[in-house]
C-alpha cells in the first residue's frame, strides 16, 4: 500500500481572519452599528455564555450504520440535549468508513483508537455506550434506558424492535412521555418494506432524485446520484422536525409521547417541488438538464478560465446586464444575443437550442476571464454570480471565517479537528459544538451508573457477557 503523501498543510486558517474594521470598511455609521450589533447577538464565540435550549431533553441515539439517524441527533446535541450513542458492542460499522479504506485518514484517539471522519462529525457533542440488544439482558437495559429518556430513536430492520419487546408498543408502556422515532430509507410499512440493505443511495434512486440529477442523455450523461449523503440528512431534518414537534405537543396539550416515522425518500420526495404539480397537470417528467435551468436562462454553472463559475439570470433586466457586462470586453458578442429577436424575454429563451446559443456565446467570454475576474464584473452590473469553490477555498472564504462557518475543536480524545460548526445562530439560545466525539463505549461507566445504578460489579459481570 503507497503511504500517504507527505504535504505540508498549513493550521486553519492559512490566513489570518479579516477584522470588523478591515470588513467595514468605507460603510456608514448607521449600517456598520446594525451589523455590529447583529455580531454581538449571534457571535459564534459568545455562544457557551448563553443557555441551551435542550438541555433538559435525553435522547438515546441506537441507529446503526446510517447517517440519518446519527444526523437527526447531531441537531439534538448541537442544541444542548444530552444525546446517548448506544452502539452495538465493537461500535458502530460506520466508525470503520474512510477514504478508499486508507487507515491513515482517520482519526485516532489518545488510546489509539481510530474511527472515520464521517462519523466522527456526526457524533459531535454525544456520549458512547455499548449495549447488545440480541441479548435479553442487553433488551432489559435499553428498557430500563427508556424510562429515563425523552427521545429514542432507531432504525432496525422494519418490526424487528417490536419483535424483541422493545419496540414503541411495549417502550410506551414503560414510558408513556417517550417519543420513539424509526428512521431509515423506504419505511417499515408498505409494500417494499422489507427490501434488505436501503442506504442512502437506493433511497436516491428509488425517489426521482437521481433521474432528474446529471447531464441529459443528449450531451452524453447519465443520472447522477448526489456525491452527499443527501437522504439521510433530508430525512434526519424531517425526523427532527416530527420529534420537536411531538415534544411541544406532549408538553402543551397531551402529556404523553408519540411514535413518529421519517425516511430518506419521504424527505427527498418533499423536496422535488415542482415536479408533482408537472407530472399531475399532463404525465410530463422533468428531463435532466445538467447545469442549465428549465425556466430560467441565464441560470447555469458555467465553464471559465479556471474553473467553473454559477450565474444567475432570473428576468430580463438582468438578462440584459449580463450582456452589457460581456460587452464591455468583446461587443460583438453581445451584439450577437441582444439582436436576436428570438432571446428578447425569457420564456423566448427556454427552448433547448435557444439556450444552447445563449451558453455557446456566453462561454466565448467566459474562457478569457477567471473565476473572480468574471465575478467582479457581473457583480458591478449587480448580477449574482459566483465562482464554483474548491473546498481548500472554502476553509480560507473570509466571509465564512468571520461569521465562524468552520472551527477547530481542540477535543480531549482526538486533538484539533476542524469541523462545519453548528448551523443554529440564535441570540439566546445558539447551536454549539462541546466536542467532536467519543470512543466507542467511553461513557458505559459514567451513563450506566449514573442513570440505572449500576455498581462496578455489575459492569463487570455484564461486560464479561458481552452485553455491554
Amino acid at each position: 500500500m503507497a503511504e500517504k503523501p507527505n504535504i505540508p498543510v498549513l493550521p486553519w486558517p492559512a490566513v489570518a481572519t479579516p477584522t470588523p474594521d478591515e470588513v467595514y470598511q468605507g460603510e456608514s455609521d448607521q449600517k456598520k452599528e446594525y451589523a455590529l450589533w447583529l455580531e454581538s447577538a449571534l457571535r459564534q464565540s459568545e455562544n457557551f455564555k448563553k443557555p441551551e435550549a435542550l438541555d433538559r431533553i435525553r435522547v438515546l441515539d441506537c441507529t446503526s450504520n446510517m447517517v440519518i439517524g446519527h444526523w437527526c441527533s447531531s441537531l439534538f446535541s448541537e442544541k444542548g440535549a444530552e444525546v446517548i450513542m448506544v452502539e452495538p458492542v465493537g461500535g458502530d460499522p460506520l466508525r470503520k468508513l474512510t477514504p478508499f479504506g486508507r487507515k491513515e485518514y482517520m482519526f485516532k484517539d489518545t488510546h489509539g483508537g481510530a474511527v472515520g471522519a464521517r462519523f466522527l462529525t456526526e457524533a459531535r457533542s454525544k456520549q458512547s455506550i455499548t449495549l447488545n440488544l440480541e441479548t435479553a439482558e442487553g433488551r432489559e437495559l435499553l428498557k430500563k434506558l427508556a424510562v429515563q429518556a425523552d427521545v429514542i430513536i432507531e432504525n432496525a430492520p422494519p418490526g424487528d424492535w417490536d419483535a424483541k419487546g422493545i419496540g414503541y408498543r411495549q417502550l410506551s408502556q414503560l414510558n408513556p412521555r417517550l417519543v420513539y422515532c424509526w428512521v431509515g430509507q423506504l419505511g417499515q410499512w408498505g409494500p417494499m418494506k422489507d427490501r434488505p440493505g436501503n442506504l442512502d443511495p437506493t433511497a436516491q434512486a428509488a425517489c426521482g432524485f437521481v433521474h432528474g440529477t446529471g447531464a441529459p442523455k443528449s450531451f452524453g450523461g447519465t443520472p447522477t446520484r448526489s456525491g452527499w449523503w443527501m437522504c439521510d440528512q433530508v430525512g434526519g431534518t424531517s425526523a427532527a422536525l416530527g420529534i420537536m414537534t411531538a415534544l411541544v405537543y406532549r408538553e402543551k396539550v397531551s402529556g404523553r409521547g408519540q411514535f413518529i416515522e421519517a425516511t430518506a425518500a419521504n424527505g427527498v420526495i418533499r423536496i422535488l417541488d415542482y415536479n408533482w404539480g408537472w407530472y399531475g397537470m399532463d404525465g410530463s417528467i422533468r428531463p435532466r438538464y445538467g447545469n442549465w435551468d428549465l425556466a430560467i436562462n441565464i441560470y447555469a454553472v458555467n465553464p471559465c478560465k479556471d474553473g467553473q463559475i454559477m450565474v444567475g439570470g432570473g428576468h430580463d433586466r438582468l438578462w440584459f446586464r449580463i450582456w452589457k457586462t460581456v460587452g464591455k470586453d468583446q461587443p460583438a458578442l453581445e451584439q450577437h444575443i441582444i439582436e436576436d429577436p428570438k432571446l428578447k424575454v425569457v420564456t423566448d429563451r427556454l427552448p433547448h437550442y435557444m439556450q444552447v446559443e445563449t451558453y455557446t456565446t456566453l462561454s466565448e467570454w467566459f474562457k478569457d476571464n477567471t473565476r473572480y475576474e468574471a465575478e467582479t464584473k457581473l457583480q458591478a452590473e449587480e448580477v449574482a454570480s459566483g465562482g464554483v469553490s474548491f473546498f481548500d477555498e472554502v476553509c480560507e472564504t473570509p466571509h465564512y471565517k468571520y461569521r465562524g462557518h468552520m472551527e477547530v475543536i481542540d477535543d480531549q480524545n482526538y486533538g484539533p479537528v476542524l469541523i462545519g460548526s453548528s448551523a443554529f445562530l440564535g441570540y439566546r439560545t445558539p447551536g454549539r459544538v462541546k466536542w467532536i466525539g467519543r470512543p466507542t463505549g467511553q461513557d458505559n461507566d459514567d451513563v450506566y451508573r449514573r442513570l440505572l445504578g449500576l455498581t462496578k460489579a455489575d459492569m463487570d459481570g455484564l461486560k464479561g457477557k458481552g452485553v455491554i
